[in-house]
């Protein structure tokens, strides 16, 4: 009975969002109510610990919000200025088949994006990205949600594994007696993480190889004219060339240098690789594949935030193809060049935080750091770009008058959707003696499935990453859970703990949290359930075929 009243929020947002087709809005706003009814009804958890934990998903929900409208003002500014345009002619120079720049847009670059930011920051800059060179906003949002999975592992300087497992296995001060001793084989906690790293992507590299050939065949099947698989599979060669691009230099870095850097490397390595031999042909049939005219698109397809050709301000300056990438490439050099324990420029940016220390008198807190979160560095290079690219005050204006009405709709279900997690979460403060809803779910999972946990282990990652939004915040969350499985199973905790992060990843495709933002990002706000009813099934893929490796490695164990 707990655990299916600790289920109750998770099928209330399926049903709502995806089932019935409510807006994030409605769907949302209803399950937080319902979570916290039950929270308070059947857990007995405190009312002050309730508002407690909506206030504190409000402040998270604005650091969201922060980095949407960081990325929103950056794509209109680049539209106005001319940049996007010579964007798109670059790519089309690359090759005009809507397959190859999909790879190379959402796997690659959006893999190097992913390393240098993580929290959501690829489909929020990869989307509007392909929407500007002629994607239908549904493809674009779907297809680089689903392509934004294997570097999640390693996403913002590799915090999902650093930080995420790192804390998720401490017990009060110390690393738990579960997973000491492999602590100490390793040399440490850090050679402790360096193996689960290398772990992960001895894994991947038969999971998350085949992700840009899922990609291309969706998106011949679900928005090309012929709804075909086929028309996707036909670029295999190429697809799984690229795959192996970026999955075997981050199997590499993650091996002999640890966690930081795999995705970023990955990223960078795949691209100088691919680009190329997209140039020459390489591995690519006769047949460039294109959409259907425009005027064939389904209405559900298209968005309303930037694929109007609507810019009315005048002639645009001719700018050089350098000119208009400089934008992107200050972006991904700032973000990395702030990620880096190196270098004290993190340290100076976490510095500055506006805090909420025990709200409402409880032991819950969040937290803003400005300067540190990817908003911030969005807004510097849109200043930066604003005398770069010679922009008018007039355009300026328009860019953030724009913005600013893009991101009103993704507030308000933000701050419905992130309290509801929050107070999921959170349920562990109680009354009832009952853990938190999501650990209640998790062990009545481990009772039923035993021996053949490794095949559910990464459904758990994904479960934390739908109902946290981060990757993060779901190894955080099961990392000890996972490692006391593993010791009751005598499995490695080293090979759980990996199915634990590549769940993480495939749930990062559905959580509702990314699906509103990248969904903002293009205009697509309402229409939430239908990104995620074409995302959940790569997710599954993902995660099972992971589990499936895992169970394999268990038994020749």
């Amino acid at each position: 009975m707990t655990s299916i009243v600790a289920l109750t929020p998770i099928l209330a947002v399926m049903l709502f969002l995806v089932v019935l087709k409510m807006s994030a809005v409605r769907a949302m706003t209803i399950s937080l109510i319902a979570t916290a009814v039950l929270a308070v009804i059947y857990w007995k958890v405190p009312l002050k610990i309730i508002a407690a934990s909506t206030i504190e998903g409000i402040i998270i929900g604005i650091s969201i919000l922060y980095i949407v409208f960081g990325a929103i003002l950056l794509l209109n500014t680049l539209k106005l200025s001319g940049a996007i345009d010579k964007i798109r002619t670059s790519f089309m120079g690359i090759s005009g088949d809507r397959r190859v720049q999909l790879i190379i847009i959402a796997w690659l670059f959006g893999s190097f994006i992913e390393g240098a930011a993580g929290f959501g920051t690829p489909p929020a800059i990869a989307a509007p990205l392909l929407v500007a060179l002629g994607f239908p906003a549904l493809a674009a949002v779907v297809l680089a949600l689903i392509a934004d999975s294997s570097p999640v592992s390693f996403g913002a300087v590799g915090t999902p594994i650093i930080v995420g497992v790192g804390q998720g296995v401490q017990e009060g001060a110390h690393v738990s007696p579960v997973v000491a001793p492999y602590v100490e084989a390793s040399g440490g906690i850090t050679g402790f993480l360096q193996s689960i790293a290398s772990q992960v992507m001895q894994i991947d590299i038969f999971v998350g190889t085949f992700m840009p050939l899922i990609i291309v065949a969706m998106l011949t099947r679900f928005f090309g004219e012929n709804k075909s698989w086929k028309e996707g599979l036909a670029i295999w060669k190429f697809a799984i060339f690229a795959g192996l691009s970026f999955t075997v230099p981050a199997l590499l870095v993650a091996t002999f240098l640890g966690p930081e850097f795999p995705a970023i490397f990955g990223g960078l390595i795949g691209l100088i690789i691919v680009v190329p031999a997209a140039k020459k042909g390489f591995l690519l049939p006769k047949e460039e594949w294109e959409f259907p005219d425009r005027k064939d698109w389904l209405q559900s397809w298209i968005g309303t935030l930037i694929e109007k050709d609507d810019d009315k301000e005048g002639e645009k300056p001719k700018l050089s193809l350098v000119q208009a990438w400089i934008p992107y490439l200050l972006v991904g050099f700032f973000l990395v060049l702030t990620r880096l324990e190196v270098l004290p420029f993190k340290e100076m940016l976490q510095s500055v935080s506006i805090e909420y220390n025990q709200i409402l008198g409880s032991d819950i807190r969040a937290a803003i750091e400005p300067f540190y979160l990817p908003g911030f560095v969005f807004l510097l290079v849109v200043i930066i770009t604003i005398f770069i690219h010679k922009m008018s005050f007039s355009k300026v204006k328009a860019a953030f008058t724009k913005s600013g009405t893009a991101v009103i709709g993704t507030g308000i279900t933000l701050f419905t959707a992130v309290p509801m997690v929050r107070i999921f979460i959170n349920s562990g403060v109680n009354e009832s003696g009952l853990m938190s809803m999501p650990l209640e779910l998790a062990s009545t999972a481990a009772g039923i499935m035993g021996g053949v946990w490794p095949l559910v282990a990464p459904m758990i990652g994904a479960l934390g990453s739908f109902i946290s939004g981060s990757a993060t915040f779901s190894n955080m969350m099961f990392s000890l859970f996972q490692s006391s499985i593993a010791e009751q199973i005598q499995a490695d905790p080293r090979l759980i703990l990996s199915l634990q992060v590549l769940g993480s990843n495939g749930g990062n495709m559905i959580c509702v949290v990314n699906v509103v933002a990248a969904a903002a990002v293009v205009g697509l706000v309402g229409r939430e359930g239908a990104i995620i009813r074409l995302t959940i099934v790569p997710m599954l893929y993902y995660s099972l075929f992971a589990g499936v490796i895992g169970m394999i490695l268990t038994l020749l164990r």
